[in-house]
């Protein structure tokens, strides 16, 4: 039987929006937004995970990071069941050219997950109207809720 997958992403924020990576799940005929991040690799702590997947993922050095809260999130993706503990950072860049691009591209090295990123930024109000779904699902409670931070929801 499979394990969760222990996930840490790292929310960066731009006045009311956050940066967040598009993706697309052929099954559901769905488009998403997620923030950076990626797994944890064994003897790694969170923030450090944060730090390599940006780095590897689209070049970039991340600064501040602040952990803000822990969400598990079970799924489905591309038909298949999915579930994660995701802990999730708030940061910005050493660079802070990056928080003018509209778009900020790179490429996924894991082998499972292999593929471009393209990660844009997106006003909250946009996943509150439910335009696309922000995921891990509980996310843009944690974000907007500060009720909801270091708690878990169930």
């Amino acid at each position: 039987m499979p394990l969760p997958k222990v996930l840490c992403i790292c929310v960066f924020r731009k006045g009311d929006s956050i940066l967040a990576s598009e993706g697309y799940d052929r099954v559901k005929k769905e488009t998403f937004y997620r923030p950076l991040g990626g797994k944890l690799e064994f003897g790694e702590y969170g923030h450090q995970a944060v730090a390599r997947e940006l780095k590897e993922e689209i070049g970039a050095e991340v600064v501040d990071l602040r952990f803000i809260g822990t969400l598990e999130n079970i799924f489905t993706f591309e038909g298949k069941r999915g579930h994660e503990i995701v802990l999730v950072y708030d940061g910005g860049f050493a660079d802070r050219s990056l928080e003018e691009r509209s778009l900020i591209e790179g490429f996924e090295t894991s082998p499972e997950d292999y593929g471009r990123i393209r990660a844009t930024w997106k006003p909250l109000s946009y996943f509150r109207e439910n335009r696309a779904p922000l995921y891990p699902e509980g996310l843009l409670d944690l974000l907007t809720d500060p009720s909801t931070r270091h708690q878990p929801t169930f």
